[in-house]
């Protein structure tokens, strides 16, 4: 999986998370629940939703390397390959 389609995803799947948001503004170090104003319920919901669309388990103990767009994206390649 490229990290063009990884991003597509992310992008997808906070926009239904978050509608009312432009997932693709995010900067790469920016926090996505600060910037997007997404709650705890609902960026749990976005990482349940991206193991499912992209079959990659992460584990409780790694959220916090999913923090930023860019965390999230370099977490996911990782573990895609």
């Amino acid at each position: 999986m490229t990290r063009e389609e990884i991003q597509s995803a992310i992008f997808e799947l906070l926009k239904k998370t978050a509608p009312d948001t432009d997932p693709t503004s995010l900067k790469p170090d920016e926090n996505i629940r600060e910037a997007l104003n997404i709650d705890s319920f609902d960026a749990l919901q976005f990482l349940v939703a991206l193991n499912e669309k992209l079959g990659i388990d992460i584990p409780e103990e790694d959220y916090g390397k999913t923090a930023t767009l860019g965390s999230l994206t370099d977490y996911l390649e990782e573990k895609s390959q």
